[in-house]
């Protein structure tokens, strides 16, 4: 697979995410919605950043056992129950994401949402991989 991460001069310069990956490759793989969820199904983590980097981390164990790698991931959205908080944390989640995914970005979005499947839920993670 090929990604190229474009990022145009007229548009505000991206932090944590890229204006556009082209992808090209032979398999697509589409991720489920993560939460902070254990082996045992509960919400892990009373904390923003503690839950993201475990929604992180489940995002990333299911693209690994897809056969792929955090350098694959061409979209991810990320659904907050707390956009506000979820701004105020942006650093710390910066550094989660750079820490378990390195800095080849995706196309993100960050949506408000009323509330998650989980109602312990803070925030969840889906997206979607194109792999050779």
């Amino acid at each position: 697979m090929t990604t190229e991460r474009v990022n145009p001069a007229g548009l505000a310069p991206p932090a944590g995410f890229s204006h556009a990956v082209v992808a090209s490759g032979s398999r697509v793989v589409f991720l489920a919605g993560q939460t902070a969820l254990d082996g045992d199904g509960k919400v892990t983590g009373a904390t923003l950043p503690e839950q993201f980097e475990k929604a992180l981390t489940n995002l990333l164990a299911a693209l690994a056992a897809a056969g792929g790698t955090p350098s694959d991931l061409a979209r991810v959205t990320v659904y907050a129950t707390d956009v506000a908080a979820y701004r105020a944390h942006a650093p710390e989640l910066g550094r989660l994401w750079r820490k378990l995914a390195g800095r080849d970005y995706p196309a993100m979005a960050v949506v408000e949402v009323v509330r998650l499947w989980d109602e312990e839920a803070l925030l969840e993670l889906d997206g979607f991989a194109v792999l050779p």
